[in-house]
């Protein structure tokens, strides 16, 4: 995995409460970087916009661009190996 990635995956974590505190002072150090910032915004916004918080204004353009990057989005396909992890059914007694 990038380290682009990560560093934007960790934002999103930490903007979500949700980064182990073991792993807080990467994130805090990449928000302070015009990209880290960019995406710490751009995460407040999505989050703003999904709880229809009110005051949440997304900029014109931001549908279309939202649908180009989901549709840029590698398509997920599990590797052979973790399909025979995988039982085939679950049966309950």
């Amino acid at each position: 995995m990038d380290t682009d990635k990560k560093l934007r995956e960790h934002i999103s974590a930490l903007a979500d409460g949700e980064l182990p505190d073991s792993e807080r002072e990467l994130a805090l150090a990449a928000l302070d970087s015009p990209e880290g910032q960019a995406a710490w915004r751009a995460y407040h916004l999505a989050g703003d916009a999904l709880r229809s918080t009110p005051d949440a204004e997304l900029s014109g353009g931001f549908s279309a661009r939202l649908a180009a990057r989901l549709a840029a989005e590698p398509a997920y396909a599990p590797a052979v190996d973790d399909l025979e992890d995988q039982p085939a059914a679950i049966i309950f007694p």
